[in-house]
């Protein structure tokens, strides 16, 4: 039998009777059920609860950043990190600065 022949009983064929099935679209097809309008309803009430969150939140937030401000505002622990220089470790300052008997 060559691929010819071989088409042409595959297309000449009866097809199958399909079942009245209408691909998933049952009785039911595109109604809702009361679980999607409490969970709807859920999610609304979320969103409310979020924009309320975020309103607050932005009416802390200043219209104008003044640097002075914020660095009074800023924890004493930052304060004293930024004014004391960070210690190099010890095997970095003896090779940074050669001793007496080196040469430069």
């Amino acid at each position: 039998m060559s691929a010819t022949e071989a088409v042409t009983y595959v297309l000449a064929q009866t097809p199958v009777p399909v079942t009245p099935d209408p691909g998933g679209q049952g009785e039911d097809f595109g109604k809702s059920s009361p679980v999607g309008l409490v969970l709807l309803v859920v999610f609304a009430i979320a969103v409310v609860f979020l924009i309320r969150s975020m309103t607050k939140h932005l009416k802390k937030v200043p219209v104008v950043f003044d640097e002075q401000k914020a660095a009074a505002a800023a924890p004493a622990r930052v304060k004293r990190a930024e004014a004391e220089p960070a210690e190099e470790p010890e095997a970095e300052r003896s090779e940074a600065k050669p001793g007496k008997g080196e040469a430069s």
